[in-house]
């Protein structure tokens, strides 16, 4: 049976697609939603297993939901889009530029991170701690098997070497808020190896785009105003 996420979709004009963060759904980014919807043909997917989507068959991993993410543009007949994700969904954001770099007009990453070593100690240590435990009862608990999956994603996942950002070439924006989960040292390690970005930290933590919404929305349609594509009708 055919894979179908749950999305949400608002406006008219070039498709700006919303990738939210780990254990989170489309709700995530219900300021950007209202916002942006003026100008742009927007898209809230839940990524596979969170909010209405369904968790499906197979694996579970940063890179089946960038596969996700190619399948439900291709099924909607959306050739090229903004794509802005938060944390996981920065990641997964990545991943999908990183295989289809021709489908992507702009990027934004909002506390992606390359690996789990760009996530602070005393934030990452937690996270493993409460993986291994739930792992310990995933095969009797069903509960538990989805936490560990989660937790699995912030665990194993993404691992991406920073040279293959060398590869692209749209422009891209980097987002983060200064006491981010992210250590700064690595938002900056991802900028500096994209070659067309521009890098923003904007007062606040880890949730800027919720917490900040107003100045997170400023920053993003100011980087969106300076790449429009008029052949595009933005």
């Amino acid at each position: 049976m055919k894979y179908e996420p749950y999305y949400e979709e608002q406006g008219t004009g070039f498709p700006l697609i919303l990738l939210h963060g780990n254990g989170e759904s489309h709700e995530y980014f219900s300021h950007q939603i209202e916002y942006f919807r003026q100008s742009y043909h927007v898209i809230a997917i839940d990524t596979r297993g969170h909010g209405q989507s369904p968790r499906g068959e197979g694996a579970f991993t940063i890179r089946r939901f960038a596969e996700d993410l190619h399948d439900f543009m291709v099924e909607h007949a959306i050739g090229k889009a903004h794509i802005l994700g938060f944390s996981d969904g920065g990641n997964i954001a990545l991943c999908f530029a990183l295989r289809y770099p021709e489908m992507v007009e702009t990027l934004i990453l909002n506390g992606a991170n390359l690996c789990p070593a760009g996530i602070k100690r005393s934030v990452q240590l937690p996270i493993e701690i409460g993986y291994r435990i739930a792992k310990g009862f995933a095969g009797r608990n069903e509960k538990a098997r989805a936490k560990t999956e989660l937790l699995g994603l912030m665990v194993n996942d993404p691992n991406i070497a920073p040279k293959s950002l060398h590869t692209l070439g749209m422009p891209a924006l980097v987002i983060a808020g200064t006491r981010d989960m992210v250590r700064r040292c690595h938002t900056e390690q991802i900028a500096s190896n994209l070659p067309n970005v521009t890098l923003v930290f904007l007062e606040g933590d880890h949730f800027i785009a919720h917490k900040k919404a107003a100045a997170f929305n400023r920053a993003v349609e100011n980087f969106l105003s300076m790449h429009k594509r008029i052949d595009r009708g933005e």
